[in-house]
C-alpha cells in the first residue's frame, strides 16, 4: 500500500521505506514531504508500562516493539515505527472507554499543561540500523466549558485519540499553546525523523547537486 507521493515534496526516498502504522496523519506528515512508502501496521498487542517506567522510555519502548516486529520480516528495508502518548502529572492517558471516560480526560486537562510525547525508531536490520529517541511537547488547553467539551465529544473525535483530543482535526480549538514540535502532537515529529532517515542516507533532498 503506497498512500501516494507529493511531487511538490522537498525529499525523495532512497532506500525502500515502511511506516509501520495505519495512522492516516502519520501517513500524511512523510507523503506530504515527497516520499513513498509502504504502509506496514503492526498487530502486536502493546504491552502496559513496566513498574516505575518513565512514560518517554514506554513510548520509546512501544515504537521499538512496532518497529522490531515489521523490521524481522522485511530485513532490507527502512522502517519508521512510532507511538505517541498523553502524559499529565506522569500519568498516561489513554484512549477514553466511552462519552464520560472522554469528559473526565477533556476536563481535567482543561486550563492546565500536559505533554505529548512520541517514541520514534527507524530501524533496517539488514545492516544494523536502529535510531530511536523520544521527542517532548508541551500543550496548554484553554479553560474550556464543560457545554463545549461534551459538544466536542459529541462530534465522535475524540474516541480514538489518546487523551481524548485531536490537534489536527476539529480539537484544534482546544489548545491554545504549544511549546515544542507540532507535528510531534500530531504524531510524528516530522523534523527529528527526516534528520534520522537523512543519516543514514535512506532519503535525499529533491533534486539535489
Amino acid at each position: 500500500m503506497n498512500p501516494g507521493l507529493s511531487k511538490q515534496g522537498p525529499f525523495r526516498a532512497l532506500l525502500p521505506l515502511i511506516l509501520a502504522s495505519a495512522s492516516p496523519r502519520r501517513q500524511a506528515l512523510l507523503a506530504g514531504q515527497g516520499l513513498g512508502f509502504e504502509v506496514v501496521p503492526s498487530t502486536l498487542k502493546e504491552p502496559a508500562p513496566e513498574p516505575g517506567e518513565a512514560p518517554a522510555d514506554y513510548a520509546a519502548r512501544m515504537a521499538r516493539i512496532k518497529g522490531q516486529d515489521i523490521a524481522a520480516r522485511h530485513p532490507d528495508k527502512v522502517i519508521v515505527s512510532a507511538d505517541t502518548i498523553v502524559v499529565q502529572d506522569a500519568r498516561i492517558l489513554g484512549k477514553p472507554k466511552d462519552a464520560a471516560d472522554a469528559l473526565n480526560m477533556l476536563t481535567a486537562l482543561a486550563g492546565r499543561w500536559h505533554e505529548v510525547m512520541t517514541g520514534f525508531c527507524v530501524l533496517r536490520h539488514g545492516d544494523g540500523v536502529s535510531l530511536c529517541r523520544t521527542v517532548t511537547t508541551r500543550v496548554h488547553m484553554a479553560n474550556n466549558s464543560r457545554d463545549m467539551l461534551q459538544a466536542y465529544i459529541g462530534t465522535g473525535e475524540p474516541m480514538d485519540k489518546a487523551g481524548a483530543y485531536g490537534i489536527q482535526g476539529i480539537g484544534a480549538f482546544l489548545v491554545d499553546e504549544v511549546q515544542g514540535s507540532y507535528t510531534n502532537v500530531v504524531g510524528l515529529p516530522l523534523r527529528s525523523v527526516l534528520d534520522f532517515l537523512l543519516e543514514i542516507k535512506a532519503i535525499g533532498v529533491a533534486n539535489a547537486r
